[in-house]
């Protein structure tokens, strides 16, 4: 039977070990076999939402391609969303083997889609499941990867104007991201941090405010 590219999600762990590395950009590598070009292209997707994304544009990018097969790992130990898809491909061919190559590494929040160019010769099933494992894996072994950073946004509010003047400079050192600012008779702010860099930065703003300023509960952002 062949599969239509339905998509298949479950939750769980990854292999043995949890992921802890992600796609710092999208890597592509391409492989031949009796004439059929298979693309693999890998990136990040830190949502089931941006990897549907993901693999939209991987088609709008070769809409010639006869079969855009896909898999992701959204998420990170003991909580992934996996997806995977064959688009027409015979059901076990293309994703199943694409998300056992994925799921086989700690990398999370990632979709890889392998496009295929027919060359005119059947592979048959073996022949299909190990191109398509071969294209998963070339396209790893140029990925660029990153830590995983768990990110938080906090807002500050009633501060000074000299104190947020005296502050930022410190803040941003730490790597904090000003998102927004509202000036009326003081100063709120929205910061995007790295959550093991919450106390640090309250500490800051506490010192530099004496103790007046006001930090909200963080709020997680992700990667």
């Amino acid at each position: 039977a062949r599969s239509r590219g339905v998509e298949k999600e479950s939750k769980g762990l990854v292999g043995v070990k949890a992921a802890l590395l992600v796609p710092a950009e999208t890597a592509e590598a391409e492989i031949k076999v009796k004439n059929s070009r298979f693309i693999g292209t890998i990136g990040h997707a830190p949502t089931i939402e941006k990897a549907r994304e993901f693999i939209q544009e991987v088609k709008d990018k070769y809409p010639d391609g006869r079969h855009h097969c896909y898999a992701f790992a959204v998420g990170h130990g003991a909580s992934v969303t996996h997806g995977m898809g064959d688009d027409g491909e015979p059901s076990g061919t293309a994703g199943r083997p694409m998300l056992a190559v994925l799921t086989g590494t700690e990398l999370g929040d990632a979709c890889v889609v392998v496009t295929r160019y027919f060359g005119g010769t059947k592979l048959g099933t073996g022949g299909l499941v190990k191109a398509y494992t071969e294209a998963t894996q070339m396209a790893l072994l140029d990925l660029k990867c990153e830590e995983k950073v768990d990110r938080v946004v906090v807002k500050v509010t009633s501060m000074g104007y000299d104190v947020w003047a005296k502050v930022r400079g410190p803040l941003e050192g730490l790597g904090c991201e000003v998102q927004s600012e509202e000036f009326h008779e003081g100063v709120d702010v929205e910061l995007l941090l790295e959550e093991g860099k919450l106390e640090r930065v309250a500490a800051a703003v506490r010192d530099a405010s004496s103790g007046q300023a006001q930090i909200s509960e963080p709020v997680p952002q992700g990667v």
